[in-house]
């Protein structure tokens, strides 16, 4: 009888590629003509937020922008990012903060598994905290699972990790 073959569904934001994203991005906002004296900043609160300043909603889209392009550069998902309600602050200047989505929720979770079964593969999946585990007698089974995973949208950036067999 063939061992278990398992993987982990997981949504993690690589934190180091953030704070590179936002370095690159805060030079190059520093650097062109257009936002040169426009006081924007880019800062990462507690590694779970992002912090956006400007001085009015014009520029702060494009600064939002600069950093869209350089987190994707990095590899970061732009699905990982929940942006919240722009609000004013001193001298008619604007700030937005961007959280970071770390983990997948548990409702997110069960959609995931409820794709799982629905997709009538031979796979079973768990829901362990913020992972999903999928485990199955077959490595080809388990890599079909993986591929109508990247096929679905759930909203959410997914990576797999820790495969093995048992």
């Amino acid at each position: 009888m063939a061992a278990d073959q398992s993987f982990d569904v997981v949504s993690k934001v690589e934190i180091q590629e953030v704070k590179n994203a936002i370095d690159q991005a805060t030079k190059e906002v520093n650097a062109r003509f257009d936002l040169k004296n426009s006081k924007s900043t880019i800062a990462l609160e507690k590694e779970e937020a992002i912090q956006l300043a400007s001085q009015d909603e014009y520029t702060l889209k494009a600064v939002i922008e600069i950093l869209s392009q350089k987190l994707v550069k990095r590899g970061v998902s732009l699905k990982a990012l929940e942006y919240e309600k722009l609000e004013p602050a001193s001298n008619s200047s604007v700030r937005q903060k961007i959280k970071l989505k770390q983990g997948i929720a548990s409702d997110q979770a069960k959609k995931i598994q409820a794709f799982i079964k629905d997709s009538k593969v031979k796979a079973n999946s768990s829901i362990q905290g913020e992972v999903v585990r999928v485990s199955s007698k077959d490595r080809d089974v388990l890599q079909d699972v993986m591929a109508k995973l990247r096929a679905h949208d759930f909203g959410i950036d997914l990576q797999f990790t820790n495969f093995r067999s048992n």
